[in-house]
């Protein structure tokens, strides 16, 4: 494994212990480009954590699109992160299409804006975690890849709303609510009565029908058949989800206080679990 392929592994294992495991779980001849991918999505991923306005999260996302579509700044020929990713697009031929649009769906996350309704909670979850599932099948089993879309698709969604759950503590500080508006009309519940979090019986309504519309999309994904064994590794991580929905459930509104995130030791069984079984 390459230094920069290194260096990916090394700052997954501090950004994203999960996806740290999957690449350790993956084949050998994989795992540095695996760690790239994985590293450049926990990048854009936690823009929101690292800086203190809107417009600094804009820049530093436009580096990545700079980056990708060939005008990168001076700064990138020392980042052993943007190099690695780089060879990895290359290497295995990736459609840089999709990361940018993987960094476009990023914006999402810098601002309040409210997610408004399913189909942009699916829209944003297939620009994100399914594209990314999508990115690293075509690592693993390029031959394959295009079989398990269907899957990946739906295992993205599972795993956004799974995520946003674990989240929801967080993001209710900031004043961020990714459970689509239609679904908490439905149960009685606004953002804003959210994040007040005083109608603990429509909460657990709305937390309910997340979790709900969660396992839905890992059924799905589950029934949709077409991943290969080659590329399997690529959904491990979705393997949590289920287990966030049981707790999700259970914990109500709680889930807005309360950290409902599995001890480290839960998740590295359930995914080692799910590669031994070829099933999340």
């Amino acid at each position: 494994m390459s230094a920069e392929y290194s260096h990916c592994l090394e700052v997954l294992r501090e950004t994203d212990r999960d996806r740290y495991l999957a690449c350790l779980l993956a084949p050998e001849p994989a795992r540095g480009a695996l760690a790239a991918l994985y590293a450049f999505n926990a990048e854009i991923a936690r823009v929101r954590d690292i800086v203190r306005e809107a417009l600094a999260g804009e820049i530093r996302l436009q580096w990545w699109r700079d980056l990708l579509e060939g005008a990168p700044s001076g700064e990138a020929t020392g980042n052993p992160l943007a190099a690695a990713l780089m060879d990895t697009v290359r290497q295995y031929h990736l459609p840089v299409a999709v990361l940018l649009d993987m960094i476009d769906a990023r914006i999402f996350d810098i601002y309040n804006d409210p997610m408004e309704s399913r189909t942009t909670l699916e829209g944003y979850a297939g620009e994100t975690a399914s594209a990314l599932i999508q990115l690293a099948s075509l690592v693993l089993d390029p031959a394959n890849a295009s079989k398990s879309s269907d899957a990946a698709g739906h295992a993205g969604v599972a795993q956004t709303i799974a995520g946003t759950l674990l989240l929801l503590p967080i993001h209710r500080r900031r004043g961020q609510v990714y459970i689509p508006a239609d679904l908490l009309a439905a149960t009685g519940l606004s953002a804003e009565g959210l994040l007040a979090g005083t109608d603990t019986d429509a909460i657990r309504r709305a937390i309910n029908a997340y979790s709900g519309l969660g396992r839905e999309h890992l059924r799905r994904a589950s029934e949709a058949g077409g991943i290969s064994p080659g590329n399997f590794p690529a959904f491990v991580p979705v393997a949590i989800a289920r287990h966030v929905f049981d707790s999700a459930e259970k914990a109500g509104a709680a889930v807005l206080d309360k950290s409902i995130v599995p001890a480290q030791w839960r998740r590295q069984w359930w995914m080692w679990r799910s590669v031994r079984r070829q099933a999340f």
